[in-house]
């Protein structure tokens, strides 16, 4: 395959930790294919200061303490550390993609790049491919987030992904937009982060408990609090709540950076989630998990459980307690792991195909 100048578009600089990890994972795979991969560096002052507003009060609509403040400031401070690791084109203006070099190939993806009801990247063209400077457009695992397939998407916008050479999303509610709009199917792939290795910077966790259960989301129900709550102190499990405060846990961990959160989830005897990469990174590492569906996400949650065969992993009011013992203290089902080994090739293949045609969209 001929080495192509690739660029990846995506939400690189979010205060999350999920984010980073997708965006990395997906330029370092790509590298490792033999392309020149870099991530699209694009840059908005009010895109910045809506997401360091979110990353200073991260659980609303809970109160933020002004004592946790200083705490969220080491953590953006860590981010950005994060961030100058990066391979990162020189950068450009996010409303003037004229600025940006031209590329072989610009990858869209994945995250929810096309989400229309984003607090603060919605409906912005450039994730539609618009002005991209590129000679072939592809997506690779978009979703539209908490857009619901009900919604429809408005002519225009479908007629910006017709620009697209290949689309590939990475849950059912995605692929149904893209159905119901272009009349395709488009490909079916993995979370980067669950399609390529996870590289993290060695780091020395020792301090925390082990064994431990990983708490990773923020404004959780009582209910699944509660049972939570209970089913760790049976075992005289210490809940570590990372990243974001939760008052029920019994220690917090807010200031992690994204190599430190990685290696976090491997070490964790199970995870308690409400957050989509909480799931990913579970599977990742075959850790015992339970996920609570909350409306935000839960189009991202139910579309990766069916897509691996993990309904069983997602929480709803009025679960019994055996279904929190079955999903934190068994092993993960072997099933789910072979079906990501078969989503893998798959992906690949994807991969495959739209690095090497010469043109095929949409149009």
């Amino acid at each position: 395959m001929t080495a192509l100048k690739i660029g990846v578009l995506t939400f690189h600089r979010c205060i999350n930790y999920g984010s980073y990890w997708q965006a990395r994972c997906l330029v370092e795979g790509l590298r490792a294919r033999g392309h020149e991969a870099v991530i699209l560096d694009h840059d908005s002052q009010p895109v910045n200061r809506a997401e360091w507003t979110c990353a200073f009060q991260p659980v609303l609509p809970t109160h933020v303490p002004k004592s946790d403040y200083p705490l969220y400031r080491e953590k953006i401070l860590k981010f950005f550390e994060a961030f100058r690791t990066l391979p990162l084109s020189p950068r450009f203006q996010l409303d003037n993609p004229a600025e940006m070099e031209p590329y072989d190939a610009v990858v869209v993806g994945s995250d929810e790049v096309w989400n229309l009801a984003h607090p603060w990247y919605n409906q912005c063209p450039l994730f539609y491919g618009e002005g991209l400077r590129a000679e072939r457009l592809i997506s690779y695992a978009a979703s539209f987030g908490n857009y619901d397939a009900a919604w429809g998407l408005e002519q225009v916008w479908a007629e910006r992904l017709r620009n697209f050479d290949m689309i590939s999303v990475r849950d059912e509610n995605s692929q149904a937009i893209v159905r119901n709009a272009l009349g395709i199917e488009p490909d079916m792939v993995l979370d980067p982060c669950l399609q390529f290795p996870i590289q993290a910077e060695a780091h020395n966790l020792d301090k925390l408990h082990k064994p431990y259960v990983a708490v990773y989301g923020h404004n959780f129900s009582d209910f699944f609090t509660q049972e939570i709550r209970e089913w760790a102190s049976k075992r005289q499990l210490p809940l570590i709540s990372i990243g974001y405060r939760n008052d029920w846990a019994d220690e917090q961990w807010l200031t992690a950076d994204p190599h430190e959160f990685a290696h976090f989830i491997a070490g964790a005897q199970a995870v308690v989630t409400n957050f989509f990469h909480g799931c990913v990174f579970s599977l990742i590492n075959a850790k015992p998990f339970a996920c609570e569906a909350s409306p935000y996400r839960s189009n991202k949650l139910k579309g990766l459980m069916a897509k691996v065969g993990g309904e069983k992993h997602l929480i709803w009011e009025g679960t019994p307690a055996a279904v929190f013992d079955a999903r934190l203290g068994e092993p993960l089902d072997p099933d789910i792991l072979q079906k990501i080994e078969q989503l893998r090739h798959t992906s690949d293949a994807f991969l495959d195909r739209a690095l090497s045609l010469k043109q095929l969209n949409y149009a």
